[in-house]
């Protein structure tokens, strides 16, 4: 342990003395160099948070946690403590800016999509009574639901005849999710919806039988159901997108497609995105039944994750990061 110490201690004084050197090599503090080296995006934001977080200056670890309004304040206060000319050096004020208000916004969208998680559905709030009624009739459009309380609500994959009791981990942030889905990706949500509810015929193998436990060798055909819950499934994604917010792995995505703040419609996009992604993945692994979701979701967790490590990573590819971001 306590050489493990020593070898931290060691490199950490390497590290600041190498920076040190380059400083006075390149004349440009670290911040400029990365702005100056790094395309704007997650390549140069993640950079430039992680070297305010660890900085020395309180000035310089406070600046990822500052209010909006308080961005230009901070950017000059940081650009007098480098002693950076801004006549001279015009673009580093105008791309540690823009990283900030990626920083900072990211922070306020955990902020925003936790509260709408910590929210419950309440049956007495008319706002959500009539978001609740809003999904059915982007999804039904033809069909009339006959009472709030009704069966027909396991038409759109949700577990029991009120609604309500399926929002509880994910509270409204679930139903907004995908009410936004239905809304604004509507033929996409009514086609996941239609394949979710198919079963599939195939012939039954003897790994198949071996796994059902049974001996019925003399069936040619098995009338299998791949399909999934759609609500329930669109609410059990927004907890996986919920998770790569929280821990910072979506990070990358956001910063690649937000040329500013992130904000929560970025975040639905990317929703959006994953339950299209889940989707196909589903038809792909070909699972036996919907007792494998957990194990096909958790895959599907990993590979996003995966991908997300690529700091180039878009997850959206019509979403591609403006031009107003490329040219700063």
């Amino acid at each position: 342990m306590l050489f493990q110490l020593c070898v931290y201690f060691y490199c950490k004084c390497l590290w600041r003395f190498l920076k040190f050197g380059l400083r006075k090599i390149s004349g440009k503090c670290e911040l400029q160099r990365i702005c100056y080296r790094k395309k704007p995006g997650a390549q140069r934001t993640l950079k430039i948070e992680s070297s305010l977080k660890s900085s020395k200056s309180e000035l310089l670890q406070t600046a990822v946690i500052a209010q909006m309004d308080d961005i230009e304040r901070t950017v000059d206060n940081i650009m007098r403590l480098k002693k950076i000319n801004p006549d001279t050096n015009p673009q580093f004020g105008i791309s540690l800016q823009a990283c900030l208000l990626q920083i900072i916004g990211y922070r306020q969208l955990m902020a925003e999509v936790e509260r709408l998680r910590r929210e419950q559905y309440d049956s007495e709030n008319p706002q959500h009574e009539e978001l609740l009624l809003k999904l059915w009739t982007l999804l039904h459009p033809d069909v009339k639901l006959e009472a709030r309380i009704s069966k027909q609500w396991c038409e759109i994959g949700f577990q029991g005849d009120d609604p309500k009791t399926d929002f509880r981990g994910m509270g409204m942030l679930g139903l907004n999710n995908l009410v936004f889905f239905a809304e604004h990706d509507n033929s996409a949500a009514r086609l996941i919806l239609f394949d979710s509810q198919q079963p599939k015929y195939r012939e039954l193998t003897k790994e198949d039988v071996s796994k059902m436990n049974t001996k019925e060798w003399e069936k040619k055909r098995f009338d299998k159901a791949i399909g999934f819950s759609f609500a329930i499934v669109g609410i059990n994604i927004t907890d996986l997108a919920y998770t790569l917010l929280v821990s910072g792995a979506m990070k990358t995505h956001l910063y690649n497609i937000a040329p500013e703040a992130p904000l929560l419609f970025h975040f639905q996009k990317t929703f959006c995105y994953l339950m299209h992604e889940f989707h196909e993945f589903w038809i792909e692994e070909d699972p036996f039944d919907i007792m494998e979701f957990n194990r096909v979701r958790e895959k599907f967790h990993k590979r996003i994750v995966k991908q997300l490590q690529n700091p180039d990573m878009t997850l959206c590819p019509h979403f591609a990061a403006s031009e107003s971001l490329m040219n700063l």
